[in-house]
């Protein structure tokens, strides 16, 4: 019997067989690679919910600084009767109630009237500025008034209208503006209208709501404030509190010392 002899693959079948090796491991790994490049994230892949917009950071707005109150509200005490801020209504009486000022001075527009110094020389100076700038003339009805003089005034509008009508119009002895030599009462001329609310209405009136805070000098008690201040409307009623403060109120539209100062209103008496 014949041996045969197993003989190996010829050089041409070798050649044949490592091509196609090649090319299967080619296959395979174009595959291998192909799926690793769907698969592996990358780095411009959106990543979960990029379909909703991300909000743009915005820093926290800077606090506004509380400005620093440049009005020197400590300037003058509010309880002190001597002070020109000094706040005397129904439920603030003098202390001592019967205080006499110690520098009054007369006035020349009012006989027997006094002011204290400051109020007198801005009165005098205002009244000059009306006269000179309007051709008219205004007078003082009533300045300084002592506690025994206030008894006298309280007590004349008591029997004339009664206690509850007299207490809004008049102040009760020890709670008069009067006695602090810092109000004064005006009156028109030709007389008309005296310790009236109709003395609004005239020339004299209506330049005084207008410009006597220039001089220091502001309506005591404005129309619609009786809640506040205890008195009704009396456009004739000025008190003095000196150019800062009048000023001041003026331009910050507050009506009353009672609101200005932060006080309780002050409509009867405690």
């Amino acid at each position: 019997m014949l041996r045969v002899r197993h003989r190996g693959p010829t050089p041409g079948q070798r050649r044949t067989r490592i091509i196609a090796t090649v090319a299967s491991a080619l296959a395979v790994g174009g595959l291998v690679a192909t799926v690793f490049f769907v698969l592996a994230p990358r780095d411009d892949t959106p990543s979960a919910g990029a379909d909703t917009p991300r909000p743009i950071d915005t820093p926290p707005p800077t606090p506004t600084p509380t400005p620093t109150p440049t009005f020197p509200m400590d300037l003058y005490s509010i309880d002190d009767p001597a002070s020109l801020w000094v706040v005397v209504n129904k439920l603030r009486p003098l202390d001592p109630q019967d205080y006499v000022p110690a520098d009054l001075v007369g006035l020349s527009l009012i006989e027997g009237g006094q002011l204290r110094a400051e109020a007198a020389a801005q009165l005098e100076a205002m009244v000059a500025e009306f006269t000179g700038e309007t051709g008219l003339q205004v007078r003082t009805v009533s300045s300084y008034r002592s506690y025994g003089s206030q008894v006298n005034v309280y007590n004349g509008w008591v029997s004339r209208l009664g206690q509850e009508a007299a207490d809004l119009t008049s102040a009760r002895p020890g709670h008069s503006e009067h006695q602090t030599g810092l109000a004064i009462d005006f009156g028109a001329v030709p007389a008309q209208c005296d310790l009236d609310q109709c003395f609004a209405d005239t020339a004299q009136g209506s330049w005084l709501a207008d410009n006597a805070h220039r001089w220091g000098f502001i309506l005591r008690y404005p129309d619609g404030y009786t809640p506040v201040t205890g008195y009704e409307f009396e456009p004739w009623h000025y008190r003095y509190v000196g150019v800062e403060l009048a000023t001041e109120m003026r331009s910050t539209g507050i009506a009353t010392l009672e609101e200005f100062f932060g006080l309780p209103a002050a409509p009867t008496y405690g």
